[in-house]
């Protein structure tokens, strides 16, 4: 039998016994498996540093119909931020709504006691946005997607 099905909690998936590949889980199982892998990974960097006060953040804005029209996410742990996703609409752009998100998940993570936060982002979509906001490139990845970079960001919180 080439397929063994196992079960991690409440979540199943296969395994491939004879011929190790990656399998794709289904989009029902792919938030449960994230789920699981991040309470996983929490879980060995909590016994191997001590730290336990992570905590995800998270800030949308609606219009009036109730659609999303910008966003912020990401969590603290061990005195620093992680900024997963900034977003806003394209037609509410250059209107503050970013910033103003950036700088409510800045003062969170302060009052969480973080010293310093962190983002990743790429050449086409918002270098200049998150220098203007004191945010210094730690690194590039060059063709991360081919053709374009990815920058690591890192701002020193409590700087501005």
């Amino acid at each position: 039998m080439p397929f063994m099905e196992s079960y991690a909690g409440d979540l199943t998936f296969w395994v491939l016994q004879m011929n190790p590949s990656i399998v794709e889980p289904s989009s029902e199982a792919e938030a449960e498996l994230n789920s699981f892998l991040d309470a996983r990974i929490y879980e060995f960097n909590v016994q191997t540093t001590g730290f336990c006060d992570g905590r995800p953040f998270c800030s949308i804005v609606k219009d009036e119909s109730g659609n999303i029209i910008a966003a912020i996410n990401g969590y603290t742990w061990g005195g620093f931020c992680e900024i997963i996703h900034l977003w806003v609409h394209e037609s509410k752009r250059r209107h503050g709504m970013g910033r103003a998100l950036l700088q409510s998940a800045e003062k969170e993570a302060t009052r969480r006691g973080c010293k310093q936060s962190l983002i990743f982002t790429h050449s086409f979509q918002a270098p200049p946005f998150y220098e203007r906001h004191g945010y210094v490139r730690q690194a590039s990845i060059p063709n991360y997607p081919q053709g374009h970079e990815l920058h690591v960001y890192l701002k020193q919180l409590g700087s501005e």
